[in-house]
This record gives C-alpha cells, structure tokens and sequence, in this order.
C-alpha cells in the first residue's frame, strides 16, 4: 500500500475542482482511503493540552508567561 500526500488549496477553483473529482473516483470504495488533516494546532501541543485536561491536578497560574511551565 502506498501513501500518497497531497496539499490542496481549497479556495481556488482548480483544488475544489480537484476535491471533487477525488471525492467521487473513490465514492463506494474501500480500497481507497482519504484523510482530512486540517487541525492548525501542533500534534504535541494538542496532547499536551488533552493529557493536562485528563489530570486531576489543577493549577492556579498568577502570570500568563508561567502558563506553560505548569502545563
């Protein structure tokens, strides 16, 4: 299996065009996978932030600039 991607401006009419066109081909078929990866946020940031949520340890930060030291 080969993994293929691809970087679609999706405001241009070209890349909608695009989007569609692979929409459609791989309609109904499982052999075919395509995966949305449009998160702005940083991986390591976002499992920072969900394993901080998850703790039952609670901070009380005074000074903005220390916020990330106690995550």
């Amino acid at each position: 299996m080969a993994t293929i991607t691809l970087k679609i401006n999706e405001r241009t009419n070209k890349g909608k065009a695009l989007i569609l066109l692979l929409n459609e081909y791989v309609k109904g078929d499982k052999s075919v996978e395509i995966i949305d990866d449009n998160s702005p946020y940083n991986p390591e940031f976002v499992k920072m932030v969900k394993k901080s949520a998850a703790s039952k340890k609670r901070y009380v930060v005074d000074d903005v600039d220390k916020l990330w030291e106690s995550l």
